[in-house]
Order: structure tokens, then sequence, then C-alpha cells
């Protein structure tokens, strides 16, 4: 049995019971407890430690001109859409858009948002409850598509022998970043304004969290030793050797050369930081070969390689200039940690969110899971010889992730073949015998480009971590 929350304002304490049966076992009068409070909330323990019971989704809603109002419950934009006062806008998450003036009042909502290198967690609060939240889970395959194409491009010029010369007219423009981070970037962008787009957004609030890459190595550097660097006044080798006591790493031999030598190799996925580096003798670094230290034997010196940076370098770059262009405000990781402690929340990108977005005792929603996918599958295919590359001239009708029905089911498109003619539905195959069928037998629900959404049903910890 749960703990009694609130005390009863219906009747005074001192009424005395009116009966209502013939029994007289059941109209004894009874206290249930010395305080006189009586159970209120019956919500799960898992539900109450965001604060209060977890609720259905709120339907977002625009006015007139698309502009976004307050969200409203699902009940009452059944009614306006039965009415013909509205239509949907889109499906997942549902959004109607009102046929007919109305008010436009609105009140303070608040945006939430952690980035992160790989995910996104989203959150839009108002004082009294969260109206939206969503996991976003960006692209991982866009670095390994651009080299890719850069191998594609290499080929093909190879092949024009008579080439004629070009300018070197390729400038970097100022704020230049690097495609996959650029990509990151407008994604962010992008889904930040898509939701801005169906709640009235007030204020957004960005972790901008800087990682020190020096604080990382050494969390005790501070002074003129953090402004000169770990390596002022020395040369890589110069500074491996005090480092290591002039003496081979694996062998402990001294007064023989040494060698710089890669605790993970370079083949293995190792940098050239100094954490990565070590000395060694000639012998140690020929026997040693391309196996990293741990599998020569010497765990304790693998324990030095640390973890890439790249997702730090990314935060670093990339969470200030988002705060900047969408006129954010900013906050840290460390005050997100101690709110979420606070909170007893599990540590999540959805509950980060939350706490940035200033969020404590508010009423949770039901969350959304979104998959960012490629917009289009190639246009790119061989033609019937099986070795010469052809263009599409017009795109297949059914994409990947489409939502489609079909025999009064729903059904995700996995791909299509046969010049387009055939599409394969995820599932299918567990209804009938097959797993595609034509595409005149099914009908477009939505398109599944971009980012999908799909809903996610999020448990929180008793324990915060």
């Amino acid at each position: 049995m749960q703990k009694l929350l609130t005390e009863l304002k219906n009747a005074p304490t001192d009424t005395s019971p009116v009966r209502s049966s013939v029994s007289l076992g059941l109209n004894r009068l009874e206290r249930v407890s010395g305080q006189d409070e009586s159970l209120v909330n019956n919500s799960l323990e898992e539900d109450r430690l965001s604060g209060k019971r977890e609720r259905d989704l709120r339907v977002p809603v625009l006015n007139m001109r698309g502009k976004p109002l307050m969200p409203t419950r699902p009940a009452k934009a059944r009614h306006l859409l039965n009415a013909g006062k509205a239509k949907v806008v889109k499906r997942t998450p549902f959004v109607i858009q009102l046929t007919i003036p109305t008010g436009e009042t609105t009140q303070d909502v608040t945006m939430g948002v952690d980035s992160g290198y790989s995910h996104i967690g989203i959150s839009v609060i108002t004082d009294k409850e969260e109206l939206f939240s969503c996991d976003v889970e960006l692209r991982k395959d866009v670095s390994k598509k651009v080299k890719e194409r850069s191998i594609y491009r290499r080929n093909r010029r190879c092949r024009l022998w008579y080439r004629e010369p070009r300018f070197d007219n390729r400038r970097r423009k100022e704020g230049w970043l690097p495609p996959s981070l650029q990509h990151k970037f407008d994604s962010h962008k992008r889904i930040i304004e898509m939701i801005k787009g169906w709640f009235p957004v007030t204020k957004v609030v960005v972790e901008v969290a800087k990682f020190d890459t020096q604080k990382l190595q050494n969390p005790e550097i501070s002074g003129v030793e953090y402004q000169r660097g770990e390596l002022q006044g020395y040369n890589v080798k110069e500074y491996l050797l005090e480092k290591f006591g002039h003496k081979c790493v694996y062998c402990g031999k001294t007064n023989i050369p040494l060698e710089v030598e890669h605790i993970v190799p370079k083949s293995r996925g190792g940098s050239d930081r100094v954490s990565n580096l070590t000395i060694a003798c000639r012998e140690c670094n020929l026997k040693k070969g391309n196996q990293t230290a741990e599998e020569f034997g010497f765990p304790d010196i693998q324990k030095q390689a640390k973890e890439s940076l790249r997702s730090t370098a990314f935060m670093n770059i990339i969470r200030n200039r988002l705060a900047e262009e969408i006129n954010a405000e900013k906050t840290f990781g460390y005050i997100t940690k101690k709110r979420r402690k606070d909170n007893h929340l599990k540590k999540s990108h959805i509950n980060d969110a939350f706490v940035i977005a200033g969020g404590s005792k508010q009423t949770r929603c039901k969350s959304f899971r979104v998959i960012q996918s490629r917009r289009n599958n190639r246009s790119l295919q061989t033609n019937r010889k099986g070795y010469k590359r052809s263009i599409r001239r017009q795109r297949h009708k059914f994409q990947p992730n489409d939502l489609v029905r079909y025999k009064g089911k729903e059904y995700r498109v996995k791909g299509s073949f046969s010049y387009g003619r055939y599409v394969y539905l995820d599932g299918l195959k567990e209804v009938e015998q097959k797993n595609y069928t034509k595409v005149e037998n099914v009908e477009l629900i939505n398109y599944g480009k971009g980012f999908v959404f799909n809903n996610l049903d999020r448990q929180n910890a008793k324990d915060g971590q």
C-alpha cells in the first residue's frame, strides 16, 4: 500500500459519518490514520519519480495561418475533426490545424535540448506539464558515405585522360565545418525548428558544456601549467623519456636506444596523441608488432590509451554555435547532472532535456523515438547487361521507411524491385507467405524520409545515476 499523500478537503474532519448500509459491521466509525489523510494518488512508483503520473500525449494545434497554439487533449482534437473545424496536418506525431478563427493566447513554453554526437534529447514543458519529448538518433553513416563518394569521383576523373587543368578555386568559407559535422549541425537545427513549428516555444535552453581536453587528461592541471600545456619545453620524445624514466616500458632495460611506440597501433585505430605514445626498445617494438599493449601482455600500459575525443570535439564546436544561431540560453553539464539527481531521474537524453528546460515536478508525457533516415534511395542502378550504370529518370513511388496501408493493416516499406512495380513490406511475411506485393495494392499513409517518429515507452529508474 502506498502512503497517504493529500488531506481531503471535501468535508470537515469532525463530520459524523452517514449511514449508507443496513449492515452494522459496515457502519463502524474508523479512522484511516491519525492525520486524517486519504490516498489520492495511485500512480506507480516509477511514474512518481518525475513528479507526477505519466499521461498521454497532447495534440499540437495550429491556427488558420499555421502558427502554433497551445496543444489540446486527443478527445477534443477528435471532436474538432468530426465537426469539420480542424484538419490533419501530420500523422506521427499527430498535428491538427484549425479551419476556423480562434483566440491565440498562449502560455510560456520552454524547450530543453540535450545535444550530442549521435543522440539529441528534446523536452517541451510548461509550468505544470510536459507537452512533448523525444530522443533523436542521428545518422552515423554520413562520414562513410562522403568517403565513398570521394572514391567514386576520383575513379571517374581518372578516366578523363585529356582533362584540361583548372584553377585552384576551392576556398573554405569562414565557419566551415567538415561535411559530417555540418550534417549533424544542420540536423540539430532542423529538428528544433520542426518542433518549434508545433508548439509556441518562448524560450530554448541548450546545454553547452565545454569539455577541456587537458582536464580530461589531467583533472588536477591548473595555473601556468594549464596555460602552457603538457609539452611546454619538450619535444615529444624528450617528454616520453622523462615520463617513463628513460627505460623500455616492456622489458625495463635502460641505457639503450629507445623508440617512440604506439600503445594502440595506428592500424588498429590508435592516434598520435601523447596519451597513446610510450617508449620502447627496438627489440620489444618489433616483437609487439601490430598488437595492442594489452594483447602484448601489458594491460596497465593499455589503460593509458584514452578514448577517442571525436564526440568531445563535436560538442566543443557545435553546441555554442547552435545556441547562438537559434538564440537560445546556455546551461552546463554539471548543473544538468545535479538537477537530474535531485529529481531521482535515470540518466537518459530525454530526462536530461527535461531538467535542462527547468523541469522538476511537471507531469511527464509519453515520448517519441526519432530515427533519422536517408531522404531517398539511390538513383543509380545497373541496366540489364549488369555492368553499365544507368540513372533512373523517375524515382520509385515508395521509398524505404514509408508508412503504407495494405489490406487494412499498416506496414513499413523496406524497399522496391522490378523497377518499382513491387514493394517489400516489413512484417508482411508473418501474415502471408511472401513479404512483397504490387504497388497498386498499397496506399501511402505517410512518407518515411528525414525524421521518422515512433512511440517510445520511457521507464524511469528509482535511483538517479
